[in-house]
Parts: C-alpha cells; structure tokens; sequence
C-alpha cells in the first residue's frame, strides 16, 4: 500500500457543470501545468505529452454521470500511475480533489515538490472557472 495524500479546492460552479466544462483531455493543458506547455496529441485510447522529465502517456476515464476523473500516467517506465480525480457537489458549488500516491522510489522532497505542483494548479483551475476564462 502507497502513503496517500488528497488535496481539494473550492469552485463557484455547479459541480456538474464543471465536470462537463473540464473532463475533456483537451482541456487539461489549460490548468495542469505539467502538460500546459506541449499540449495533449491523441494516440488511440492513449493520449501523449511532453512532461517535464520526458515524453508521458496517459489514460483518461471516460466521461460519466460521477464527476470521475480519474487518468492512468505512463511515465515511459511502462507502469502506470494511477491518479484519482474527483468533482463532486459542495453546496451549489463544486469541490475538485486529487489524490497522490506516494510512489515507492519518490523521497521526501520530490514528494513536497509534487504537493505544492498540484495544489498550484488545483488553484489555476479555480481561478480559470471562476474567472470565466474558459477559452484560454
């Protein structure tokens, strides 16, 4: 069993709303700042990128009435990182959450350094929604 860590931030916006506005893969390298800078390129079920430490593919959970998000993350290694990835109702807004697995070869400071990547860009994708800049 992996140590496990889930971070979530607040949006105003209807939870199901926001998880048909951003569960696209294509919309992804607009928050996700590990694939911002390449963008996606779909490959079959697989989609490609160019991550920070080299080319990465990753698996999308199909879309569904759950607000699932989940994504399957091949760093060229030829296992994948499994990455939970949730919307879900909080009031009349929506609660975004991703859990990270801490990987067995990852030690105390790549670990920090990943929990401070998603929290910067679960605040990104707040401030895209909230700030109605969806076409970015």
């Amino acid at each position: 069993m992996l140590p496990a860590r889930t971070f979530s931030i607040s949006i105003d916006h209807e939870w199901q709303a926001l998880y048909d506005r951003i569960w696209q893969p294509e919309f992804f390298p607009k928050w996700a700042s590990g694939l911002a800078e390449s963008g996606l390129r779909q490959e079959g079920e697989h989609w490609l990128a160019d991550g920070p430490e080299g080319p990465i593919r990753i698996r999308f959970t199909p879309h569904n009435p759950y607000g699932v998000m989940d994504h399957h993350v091949d760093l060229g290694q030829g296992e994948e990182i499994h990455v939970p990835l949730r919307v879900v109702r909080n009031g009349d807004g929506a609660e975004v959450m991703l859990t990270l697995f801490r990987q067995p070869d990852m030690d105390d400071e790549r670990f920090a350094a990943d929990i401070r990547w998603i929290n910067r860009d679960l605040k990104a994708l707040k401030n895209l929604i909230e700030g109605q800049n969806i076409s970015r």
